[in-house]
């Protein structure tokens, strides 16, 4: 066991970050964070993003179905089924003329889809030199030259994605604001913090994983080492999504999702990619659908990039036997870090 990454990681989680009161510092006459030279010491976060793999991506080809439709036999064919109006998406397998093929001997007119594009969005491999908590920005950004100010006009944005590493950070009326550079602050809405945590007790696997229901982020360990973190959307208000300790108990390269029938939250999703699940019908598993990581989504599930989905499914493979009954695999911690506002 590398006793070394594990103290860092716990340095980091707890104390890496330096803290400032709005009370000790008068924003008007001194400068809050660290200095220049020492955040251009460490201008960017020592991670690794994993490569998004473009053949995971197009495999398939994902559509939205934009409303109520008739399922046919064959193109001008016959009526054989209906799929009600819901947020539902299927995988289409060829045209002829104006008739797209779902499923076989199953057509639907081309006017009625959409093609989705699933999210190039990837994780990143934690390493032992992080000297500083690293975050991802959530959404485009001009960040101020000063916490609590409103951005400089001229100033160049940060794009939603961008990996940050957060050197400093201050309270301002209930709210923090992190500094991300020389002169640059953001407030704490507009970023998901990677907090590695002590392993619990009660996880009983060598790999496991943990979902920060708060900062929308899941991180990968062996054993008490982080080894990797991505972005996540849980479960919305609606549809929470369980905290607790689990197993992944089953797991699927491809499988259907629908839930939710004669509501108006139905849902039907076909060919939903590396799911594990591990709380019910709750689990973690690869999204073409929407490009929102880092925020709440789903009706329960871990929504994750394909490109995340396909790394963890991979690397928790050997926690199960599925050829003995009831064997579970990596274990799951579900907690939240804060509370929503």
């Amino acid at each position: 066991m590398r006793l070394g990454l594990i103290l860092l990681f716990i340095f980091v989680s707890l104390f890496s970050t330096f803290v400032v009161s709005a009370d000790s510092c008068d924003l008007d006459t001194c400068s809050p964070g660290l200095p220049p030279e020492t955040v251009l010491a460490y201008p960017e976060p020592l991670v690794e993003r994993i490569p998004f793999d473009n053949t995971l991506l197009t495999d398939r080809v994902y559509q939205r179905v934009l409303s109520a439709v008739d399922v046919y036999d064959a193109p001008n064919g016959t009526v054989v089924s209906q799929l009600a109006a819901g947020f539902n998406f299927v995988t289409t397998h060829g045209v002829q003329d104006n008739w797209t093929l779902i499923n076989d001997s199953q057509w639907v007119l081309t006017e009625q889809l959409r093609q989705a594009l699933p999210s190039t969005f990837s994780g990143v491999r934690l390493t032992e030199d992080m000297p500083y908590t690293v975050a991802w920005i959530l959404v485009n950004v001009v960040p101020s030259r000063t916490p609590g100010a409103e951005p400089t006009d001229g100033d160049l944005a940060i794009l939603r994605y961008t990996l940050v590493n957060i050197y400093s950070e201050i309270e301002i009326e209930g709210w923090r604001w992190y500094q991300i550079g020389v002169d640059q602050w953001v407030h704490q809405t507009l970023v998901a913090k990677i907090l590695p945590i002590i392993r619990p007790p009660e996880v009983d696997t060598q790999k496991w994983v943990s979902v920060d229901l708060y900062e929308q982020i899941a991180i990968a360990y062996e054993g008490d080492t982080p080894v990797f973190a991505t972005l996540i959307s849980s479960g919305l208000a609606d549809w929470p999504t369980n905290e607790g300790i689990f197993h992944v108990y089953v797991r699927y390269p491809r499988t259907l999702m629908s839930g939710a029938e004669g509501n108006p939250d139905f849902y039907y999703l076909e060919e939903v990619p590396w799911t594990m699940y591990f709380d019910g019908d709750i689990g973690l598993h690869g999204t073409y659908w929407h490009d929102g990581f880092g925020y709440r989504h789903s009706h329960g599930c871990v929504n994750l990039s394909i490109t995340d989905a396909h790394w963890l499914y991979v690397w928790a493979a050997d926690e199960i036997d599925l050829t003995v009954p009831r064997d579970t695999g990596a274990a799951v911690y579900v907690y939240s870090s804060g509370e929503y506002r």
